[in-house]
């Protein structure tokens, strides 16, 4: 495949030229010359998009993406910082998902006011203390009163 210029990146990336002239400046990716005023990009610049937008779309910053790129453009990635993003995903999911059904049930709780039901006072308590979402250990039935 033949060099792409900027456009044609942009094209079929759908990333922004601004946003590729920026991410060259951050040195995530880098053109290989140019065609009149327009860069030029090797077409493995597309793979090396593809896993920039893989690493925003799982909230790494670009500076924490950069790091996933050795010196030579090939991708070194540190499996420690992805299992550790992998449990601050769980722990957002679990916030959401108990912010969710917290909704869900004031919807259609039948006290006559949110302020008396228990589960949406149990909600508001999570919330102040800041343990929305957190686990909850487990207890064996047989340990239940």
């Amino acid at each position: 495949m033949r060099d792409l210029d900027i456009t044609e990146v942009a094209q079929r990336s759908g990333v922004p030229a601004s946003t590729l002239r920026f991410y060259e400046e951050k040195g995530l990716i880098t053109s290989i010359g140019r065609r009149g005023l327009r860069r030029l990009f090797d077409p493995g610049v597309l793979e090396r998009l593809a896993l920039i937008a893989l690493g925003r779309a799982a909230d790494f910053s670009l500076d924490e993406i950069a790091r996933m790129f050795a010196p030579d453009g090939r991708p070194r990635i540190d499996r420690q910082m992805l299992a550790d993003k992998a449990e601050k995903l769980d722990r957002t999911i679990r916030n959401l998902s108990a912010m969710r059904d917290g909704l869900r049930h004031a919807a259609v709780c039948p006290a006559p006011s949110h302020t008396e039901c228990p589960t949406f006072r149990r909600l508001l308590r999570a919330a102040a203390s800041g343990t929305l979402g957190a686990r909850r250990k487990r207890v064996p039935r047989s340990s239940r009163n």
